[in-house]
């Protein structure tokens, strides 16, 4: 099946198909059979149905009912017939303020117990109506507002009285400031809002004083909430002006963490001694610290026995025994640490080895930096999708209106029962003279039919899709990696024979033959994230239970399933890669990967606590890095040349650097996570050509000269 390429030990299969001899065995380098095909099948099928229920979902939903304000009588703001008038303006916001939970909760939260209309723009000013209003034959016109109106009642021409209006809520009476957020008119006022009351300003029987002293009362729970609009618009303004600057920052942070990568394949043993000796030289400050605190209270007359228990903590600093205690842990754990460092020096130094192999491959394999963006896009995709699918579902089915007195103190309103349907086109309010505050309001989406009745099942339904999806672009994203890197590993001559567009040919070769094996992994942590969230549902719900036996077996189990959790990312992450590698299914490469890590146990703690030390510096150094330069930048304390940016001109400065710090933090975690999985996947390699090869000239060692002289070892006859 095997003939010779361009080394001695690659090789072509008959159909294209590269393989390896490893240990005197043509093994397939990615399986060129598919592997668990059963998963790969139910996983097309699940996304083929959650195709289905995202296409059911589009012709049934409406998001129109959550992205758009309405009006009382249901009609939209912003779009047709309302295109000019994207606002919903409140006749009493104070009524919207004080609802009563048991109106809140019949209006589904999207109404508000006024009349509400669309307006081209929220009124900016303090207004009241003028008492004269009141008198006979008024001309109406001239107190009220025609904009501000009922769209049907004209002021110049009807016959109603000032207080009719008002009473039947066609008009409002007042309005203070307002600004649009979201679409809503909703109050604006600040402290100094109410300096700019003008005289004249006044509810119906209160004085301004008490008008004003009602206002601060009923939006008071309101303000913050609402005066966070204009936060936000300086914050955008901002960011308009330092958007520039924030990318430079960014720039800058991914150079610095693609420079540092590359310099581990130098400095990688220099920082790796550096840090550990620095950290037993914090334990030996620590002794001798706790040390000489216990010699200065030698004489000191406080003992446990005097102090007894007390939540103040400074009272035990002053306890001889106390700094005794501090000095015996820290001597202990001093002495563990160098222990652990004298006989595991040789492990240590095969992790640095295997650091800087990884440097050279990533070196050799730049493309491989770039797939993190792969990575964000398919998530970014799946997010979008989940999001819109949930979106459209939950507004699916034809809206259900009612008749609904909004003040029912007004007039009789027992013949309302809130069960009539009415039609808000249609509606007409003299149908109830006895109740003035009769209106056509939206109380629910309707639930008959065969897709609205299993609503909740189809959104369970998109939770669970939404979690395996995500699971399998991380999965293949593992193993894509995996592949590009295990091709530089088993390259004897690096790297002349490492394959062309590896990360390519590798992340093909995981679509075309281990869709299966990746959707099998996905699914077992798909499975249990589903329970963490149940587990999470009952515990919210049971909070107010107070059952200490039931919240201790709730903690147990959430955290034994946050322990499984974790265990099988890793287990699946190694998986992974040995798929990658040998190409098998994955319950096999699963168990082969964990045997081996098993084996070699000491190896995997000391490599794994080594790269996650060294990363965590490197993630410290750059992002700290680039912070500490934002912050001097955007507080002022460098200086640009000429006019290209002022400091002086931001509202918050501290916005663009925590801008900057989390996306230089972002970039950085893409760029070690590439290197991570780098470092991951050549222990494993290198497990594997440990245990298959012993250096002879059938079965040589393919791991570098380095990782050789460490151990010892050596091809006994060079390749010709």
């Amino acid at each position: 099946l095997c003939r010779t390429m361009n080394t001695e030990r690659t090789f072509a299969c008959s159909y294209g198909e590269i393989v390896l001899q490893i240990s005197g065995e043509c093994v397939v380098f990615g399986s060129i059979y598919c592997t668990d095909i059963i998963c790969c099948v139910l996983f097309m099928l699940v996304i083929t149905g959650y195709m289905v229920v995202g296409i059911l979902a589009w012709l049934y939903g409406d998001p129109r009912h959550v992205l758009y304000p309405r009006n009382s009588t249901g009609m939209y703001c912003g779009i047709a017939p309302n295109h000019d008038k994207p606002n919903v303006f409140y006749f009493n916001i104070l009524q919207c303020a004080t609802a009563t939970n048991i109106m809140a909760a019949a209006l589904q939260g999207l109404q508000c117990p006024t009349t509400q209309i669309c307006v081209k723009s929220c009124p900016s000013d303090f207004w009241s109506l003028n008492p004269l209003a009141y008198q006979p034959k008024a001309n109406l016109s001239q107190y009220f507002n025609q904009d501000l109106c009922v769209p049907w009642l004209d002021l110049s021409t009807t016959k109603l009285s000032a207080s009719e209006i008002i009473s039947k809520e066609f008009c409002p009476y007042f309005y203070t400031p307002t600004t649009s957020v979201l679409g809503r008119c909703l109050p604006s006022l600040g402290t100094s809002s109410y300096d700019n009351i003008p005289p004249g300003f006044q509810l119906p029987g209160l004085t301004t004083n008490q008008t004003v002293n009602m206002l601060k009362n009923s939006t008071s729970d309101m303000m913050n909430s609402f005066n966070a609009r204009d936060v936000g618009v300086r914050i955008f303004a901002d960011f308009a002006s330092t958007w520039q600057w924030i990318v430079l920052g960014l720039v800058i942070a991914m150079l610095a963490s693609l420079l540092f990568l590359l310099l581990l394949r130098f400095l990688a043993a220099i920082l790796v001694w550096v840090l550990i000796i620095g950290v037993l030289a914090v334990g030996a400050f620590g002794i001798w610290y706790c040390y000489n605190e216990y010699t200065l209270l030698a004489n000191s007359p406080v003992t446990y026995n005097n102090v007894g228990f007390t939540t103040n903590v400074n009272v035990y600093l002053q306890i001889r025994d106390t700094w005794l205690a501090f000095l015996i842990i820290l001597c202990v754990v001093e002495g563990l640490l160098l222990l652990i460092l004298i006989f595991l020096r040789t492990r240590i130094l095969i992790a640095i080895a295997l650091i800087k192999e990884s440097s050279k491959a990533v070196g050799y394999m730049m493309s491989t930096l770039c797939y993190p963006i792969v990575t964000f896009v398919l998530l970014l995709v799946c997010v979008s999708y989940w999001g819109i699918t949930a979106l459209y579902l939950a507004t699916s089915g034809a809206p259900v209106y009612n008749v609904v007195a909004l003040n029912a103190s007004q007039g009789d309103c027992r013949s309302i029962t809130g069960n009539q349907t009415c039609d808000p086109l249609a509606f007409n309010s003299t149908l109830y003279p006895t109740c003035p505050s009769a209106r056509c309001v939206f109380i629910k989406y309707n639930t008959e039919g065969l897709f609205q009745r299993n609503i909740f099942n189809l959104q369970i339904y998109n939770v669970i899709a939404f979690l395996w999806c995500v699971n399998f672009v991380i999965a293949l994203g593992h193993c894509t990696l995996a592949g590009a890197f295990a091709s530089y590993y088993w390259a004897f001559h690096k790297p002349a024979d490492i394959p062309a567009c590896p990360l390519v040919s590798s992340f093909m070769r995981a679509l075309r033959y281990h869709v299966g094996s990746l959707a099998f992994g996905a699914l077992i942590l798909t499975i249990i994230q589903v329970v963490r969230i149940i587990l999470e549902y009952i515990d919210h719900k049971c909070r107010a239970a107070q059952n200490p036996c039931g919240r201790f077996l709730m903690c147990c189990l959430k955290c034994c399933f946050w322990c499984l959790e974790k265990f099988i990312k890793f287990l699946n992450r190694n998986a992974y890669i040995m798929i990658a590698i040998y190409g098998k299914n994955f319950c096999v490469s699963a168990k082969n990967a964990f045997l081996l890590l098993m084996r070699n146990i000491l190896r995997v703690v000391v490599l794994d606590k080594v790269t996650d030390l060294l990363l965590f510096f490197g993630k410290l150094l750059v992002v700290g890095g680039i912070g500490v330069l934002a912050f001097f930048f955007f507080s002022g304390k460098i200086q640009v040349p000429g006019s290209l940016f002022r400091a002086s001109e931001l509202n918050y400065y501290w916005m663009p650097i925590i801008t900057v710090v989390v996306g230089a933090y972002l970039i950085t975690h893409g760029f070690f996570s590439v290197y991570n999985m780098c470092v991951d996947t050549l222990f494993l390699c290198f497990l594997e050509d440990l245990e298959r090869n012993d250096g002879s000239a059938e079965k040589p060692y393919y791991m570098s000269k380095n990782l050789m002289k460490i151990l010892n070892k050596k091809n006994k006859q060079p390749k010709k």
